[in-house]
């Protein structure tokens, strides 16, 4: 873990779950003046533990209705094929997350689609980029919790 302190924890607690509080709220919430904020905000930034600022939009409000997670048995187990796997995910905007994972299947895709024809499309894409050793699906009937927040609490 990098060397935060408490301030800096308490920082990222409140940025993960809103961005946009102004910095005299922030500083109220956390005991530190505003410019304190800003300068250890800068500072995490510069470090590398703030990646990025962005935007969570509701999926459903856009029409994509459906989560599914694909698992991936790999069609060969080499550098090029690792690569052509790598290039053909980052490639398709409806994956939102690629695992490699230890066990009985190699990679675990999590991707957003309208319906179960926006799934079949996404499917035949990724095919024709890569060949798969075997491809299965599952799909969330309910999201019961999903979050970005780190669990900074427990560290």
């Amino acid at each position: 873990m990098k060397n935060i302190d408490d301030f800096d924890r308490k920082i990222l607690i409140q940025l993960q779950r809103d961005t946009d509080l102004p910095l005299d709220a922030l500083g109220e919430i956390v005991g530190l003046s505003r410019n304190a904020c800003w300068r250890r905000i800068k500072a995490l930034e510069a470090a590398g533990t703030i990646t990025k600022r962005v935007a969570l939009l509701e999926p459903e409000h856009l029409g994509l209705n459906l989560t599914v997670f694909m698992q991936i048995r790999a069609g060969a187990h080499d550098a090029d094929w690792l690569v052509r796997f790598a290039r053909a995910t980052a490639s398709l905007p409806q994956i939102q997350s690629v695992y490699r994972m230890t066990g009985d299947l190699d990679y675990l895709i999590r991707a957003r689609v309208r319906d179960m024809a926006g799934y079949d499309r996404l499917y035949r894409a990724l095919i024709a980029k890569v060949p798969m050793g075997d491809v299965s699906a599952s799909f969330v009937m309910e999201q019961i919790k999903d979050t970005t927040e780190l669990p900074l609490h427990e560290t």
